[in-house]
């Protein structure tokens, strides 16, 4: 059956409209994010006169209304965001050398507040992906990928192209701006397309049919219970898929210095960074949920899946033990050469992807149909738990090499 619904609307998605909105929304709810993370030399800039500040620790956090409706959800968060950006994008050219601590308070406070929407955002887009198709989950997937890709191809652009912080910072942050009204611009029309009516029709028909047969009037939101029991160790291969990942990324992976950085070149000084930690990763990321449209392997209840996950553990000694700098602590590097962080990033983002996608696809075709937009939701509260963990437990793995947080 469920092979046969795939049939059925890609037939009907002809022109893979629903993919590509699916997949620009899937950019707009990382990307935000992403440009955050990648606008080191901004924030240091910003923070010249705090070196604290500009090297802390960003905030995650988990938020799920799952009583509000989808379209409350979705367009909420976006235009929450999008104001967040463009106070941040008016505040690039103002000085605030006289109020940094203001400032640093303020831009916490921002990433906090686009970091909940943005959870808000993707875990309400994961949900409505997840009730029929597969191939909608992927496009989200992807979509992720690619805002992480764009950004930091975004950032190496302006680090060619413009020698001014301030101005360099100006344009990457409108270029957010204009991705987050067209995921805006996305979700409306997808809400106008025949297709995406008909899925919420038969979506209707289903939830009928369940309070029909012992649901119950009052059961308006699903039950954990049998989620929770059907798709456990999916969610927790999730999770822990991504608390490896950004335990080291990017606050163990960019502080990796090339071991040639005393020549001065353009690659070991400005390039080296932006392309080895967040360009190689978040491309190899693409590309490993690029993979899950054509592989799909281990399945969804094979015992691989969990011990491939397990595996990725080894990811964060590799990358500690490679040319961090400065190294107050542990002082021993084992990969002294420019090679290694970029075998192991693009190894990091490839299995991230992979892995990570896996169950997101996985994880509503194990429960019945009328629970699957609601196990998306699950799926993607276990991913943002993941992210939140790692994020606490980078300052650890960061401690254990040196004293500079």
């Amino acid at each position: 059956l469920q092979n046969e619904d795939n049939l059925t609307e890609k037939q009907k998605d002809s022109y893979n409209l629903v993919y590509v909105l699916f997949f620009l929304m899937g950019i707009g709810s990382l990307l935000p994010w992403n440009f955050f993370i990648t606008a080191k030399d901004y924030w240091i800039y910003k923070l010249s006169n705090s070196s604290s500040y500009s090297k802390e620790g960003e905030p995650t956090l988990c938020l799920s209304f799952s009583r509000l409706s989808p379209k409350l959800r979705v367009l909420s968060s976006l235009w929450v965001i999008f104001l967040v950006f463009v106070v941040t994008t008016v505040l690039v050219k103002v000085d605030v050398s006289n109020c940094q601590t203001e400032f640093f308070v303020g831009t916490l406070v921002s990433v906090a507040v686009v970091s909940g929407a943005s959870n808000i955002f993707s875990g309400s887009m994961f949900g409505l992906s997840a009730y029929k198709l597969r191939f909608r989950v992927t496009a989200l997937a992807l979509g992720q990928a690619m805002g992480g890709t764009l950004s930091s191809l975004a950032s190496i652009v302006n680090l060619a192209a413009v020698q001014d912080v301030t101005t360099s910072a100006l344009f990457y942050f409108l270029t957010a701006d204009v991705f987050i009204l067209l995921c805006i611009f996305s979700y409306l029309l997808l809400k106008f397309l025949c297709l995406f009516s008909c899925n919420h029709f038969i979506k209707i028909i289903s939830c009928f049919r369940f309070l029909k047969n012992g649901g119950g009037a009052a059961n308006v939101v699903p039950p954990l219970q049998p989620i929770i029991k059907k798709a456990w160790v999916l969610g927790l291969s999730v999770f822990y898929v991504f608390f490896i990942s950004i335990s080291v990324f990017p606050a163990v992976s960019s502080g990796i210095q090339s071991v040639n950085v005393d020549s001065g070149s353009p690659w070991t000084t400005t390039y080296f960074v932006p392309i080895t930690s967040f360009f190689l990763y978040n491309f190899a990321d693409f590309c490993g949920r690029q993979a899950t449209m054509w592989v799909q392997v281990p399945g969804p209840t094979s015992r691989f899946l969990p011990a491939l996950v397990l595996c990725r553990s080894v990811m964060v000694p590799l990358l500690m033990f490679c040319n961090f700098q400065p190294r107050d602590h542990l002082h021993t590097v084992l990969f002294a050469r420019d090679v290694y962080p970029v075998v192991f990033n693009c190894l990091l983002g490839l299995s991230n992807g992979y892995l990570g996608t896996l169950p997101m696809i996985y994880g509503p075709k194990v429960v019945p149909r009328e629970l699957a937009e609601a196990t998306g939701v699950v799926m993607s509260f276990f991913l943002t738990l993941g992210l939140a963990v790692g994020s606490k437990v980078h300052l650890v793995f960061r401690g254990v090499i040196t004293a500079s947080m």
